[in-house]
């Protein structure tokens, strides 16, 4: 929809069914008024999603060591640094980029003989690792607005970290078979140390980090009719939890699939993972993983359906190998690189990655990338996924979205892999 001006040319848009990538959750119902080529107003959309969108801006320089220069000169020295790394080269995919940029940039992985790592593997590899061992019962967010009649939030608050979940899925809206919203559904709070769920919520239970896992076993136990009796935690309440959790006609099992405040155990994932498991025989339950935005679902989506394996892909004998326990940090550790390619936001790359790229040329391809917090010998700033460059995003329950381009922006992040990938080629013949 589009607001004419004198003289016929178009000065203020209103670009409907933009999707958000501000958070996991991917809202793609938002109306954002363009004017000038700058975003002026994102409706629909929460304090996470305005600040994604911005006005649109991001810078547009390109470097060479330091330098300003062309795209031609950029690419050329960036080709000559990974060619010269081939086998010992570091890829690793960031957020902010179309499924189409990240696939390019495996790609590269992949005829370069490198190590490839992504977003997911500091924050969601451990939830990941969990399912591999377990498998998952889990539901689109469309199921659960639908169909869950009791939703229970384990540690987590989305108001905080995924602001329109509740309101869109799990908490006030309609559904199919919730004609009534949220005066049918039966709202769970369960707190443990720092990691607050809803204030919100027709029952409440605050666990210390130490009696979790003994809480969730004893859910667990009472399902199947037995009980532990020395789980630890408030046993009438925990009694009262697992009751109401086999009434329901249709469970949702909310938690945080990034880092949060409290340091979690790393079997809380595989436990809500088999509570979700244990539901499924007296009544219906699905495990809800909430992730985080700029399309991370997205490299972990691509990274499977291109190699089979979510991160941590190794190359360096001309095949992909998953090496789960070599990632991220810890591969420093192991192996000794050449140079890195560092494609998308470089912002989403982890402190103890950062420290271990010094010392070795960087590349940098992706929004704002001139403004890496780290050295990069060559460094294009490209335009932001669903902002500048249209293509694909993926939502945090693995559903893919269409994204659009709404402002002019810098040059694609597609673009400039395809150009690099291209001069690679012509290299080696």
């Amino acid at each position: 929809m589009k607001t004419p001006t004198r003289g016929g040319r178009s000065k203020s848009d209103r670009v409907a069914h933009v999707t958000c990538l501000g958070c996991g959750c991917a809202c793609d119902d938002i109306l954002l008024t363009v004017r000038d080529e700058r975003i002026v107003q994102a409706e629909h959309a929460c304090p996470l999603g305005a600040a994604w969108f911005g006005d649109g801006r991001v810078p547009g320089v390109v470097r060479v060591d330091g330098r300003d220069c062309g795209v031609d000169q950029a690419l050329d020295a960036a080709a000559a640094h990974l060619r010269g790394a081939r086998g010992h080269l570091f890829v690793f995919l960031g957020d902010e980029l179309t499924c189409a940029a990240q696939r390019l940039a495996l790609g590269l992985a992949d005829r370069l003989c490198a190590v490839a790592d992504g977003v997911v593997s500091d924050t969601a590899a451990g939830g990941i690792l969990a399912a591999q061992r377990r498998g998952r019962a889990t539901a689109t967010l469309g199921e659960i607005r639908n169909r869950a009649d009791l939703v229970l939030y384990w540690a987590i608050d989305p108001d905080q970290r995924y602001p329109r979940y509740r309101s869109r899925y799990a908490g006030y809206p309609s559904g199919l078979h919730l004609r009534r919203g949220s005066r049918c559904r039966t709202v769970i709070s369960v707190s443990i140390g720092a990691d607050a769920g809803p204030a919100e919520a027709d029952l409440r239970l605050t666990l210390r980090p130490e009696q979790e896992l003994g809480v969730l076993a004893e859910l667990r136990a009472r399902l199947a009719g037995r009980t532990l009796g020395a789980a630890g935690g408030p046993a009438a309440e925990v009694a009262d939890l697992a009751g109401r959790l086999t009434r329901a006609k249709y469970v949702a099992l909310v938690h945080d699939g990034e880092s949060s405040l409290e340091r979690r155990s790393p079997d809380r994932t595989e436990s809500l993972i088999a509570l979700a498991q244990a539901l499924n025989a007296p009544t219906r339950a699905a495990l809800s993983t909430l992730r985080g935005g700029g399309n991370r679902s997205g490299a972990e989506a691509v990274m499977t359906w291109q190699t089979g394996y979510p991160f941590a892909v190794d190359f360096t004998r001309g095949f992909p190998r998953y090496q789960p326990d070599r990632r991220g940090a810890d591969l420093f550790g192991h192996r000794s690189f050449a140079a890195a390619l560092m494609v998308g936001a470089p912002g989403s790359v982890p402190e103890a990655v950062r420290r271990g790229l010094s010392g070795i040329p960087v590349v940098v391809v992706g929004p704002r990338a001139s403004e890496a917090p780290f050295p990069a010998r060559v460094a294009i700033d490209t335009g932001t996924a669903g902002i500048h460059e249209a293509g694909l995003g993926y939502r945090m329950d693995d559903i893919p979205l269409p994204l659009q381009a709404v402002v002019p922006g810098p040059r694609s992040a597609t673009e400039m892999l395809e150009q690099l990938t291209s001069r690679l080629v012509e290299a080696g013949r």
